[in-house]
């Protein structure tokens, strides 16, 4: 399982290409793969009794194929894996799972039961994936369509965490602003 071929510093692009382990490329994907693995960790949430609805676990499962798909995509350097039909597709499901969720009229915290609060983590590695990504299209070509489904990714990953926090019986977990003004 070992190549010893990184022990410089170095590791291997999808195309041969060597480069150093804390370029913006590798972050960026290692970033993705990491968002991939905490995703599994919210599904697993269902082997420990949590109320993980089937249509979230088809579609996080969904997701994690395609961040297979653009971790791919970023480790070789011009190729194209995610289109604006997967983007559509997180967009509609989006839409899907807001309708039947209450209008937010507060913020609200990280929590709501384990699997939500998980679904929280991803949210939040999401959101630096994406900033990594836009670091990296600032010095090396990155497909727009790219940092456009991480955005909408982060999107989906708040309604589902809304989603799983219903679902667990624990309710979202309201920010209480008015808390600092007693």
């Amino acid at each position: 399982m070992y190549t010893r071929t990184g022990d410089d510093g170095t590791t291997g692009l999808g195309d041969g290409t060597r480069v150093a382990k804390d370029s913006a490329r590798v972050a960026s994907y290692g970033t993705v793969d990491e968002l991939n693995s905490v995703i599994g960790v919210v599904l697993a949430q269902a082997d420990l009794g949590q109320n993980v609805p089937a249509n979230v676990r088809e579609t996080l499962v969904q997701v994690q194929h395609d961040l297979f798909d653009l971790g791919g995509e970023l480790c070789i350097p011009g190729m194209a894996m995610i289109h604006a039909g997967d983007i559509d597709r997180l967009e509609t499901t989006l839409d899907g799972f807001n309708a039947d969720l209450p209008a937010l009229k507060d913020f609200i915290l990280p929590g709501g039961g384990a699997a939500a609060a998980h679904c929280h983590v991803a949210r939040t590695v999401c959101r630096r994936a994406e900033r990594e990504v836009v670091a990296l299209a600032r010095t090396e070509a990155v497909r727009a369509e790219a940092i456009r489904y991480l955005n909408r990714l982060s999107d989906l990953l708040f309604v589902i965490a809304r989603v799983l926090a219903r679902a667990s019986g624990h309710g979202e977990v309201l920010w209480q602003h008015e808390r600092r003004k007693k």
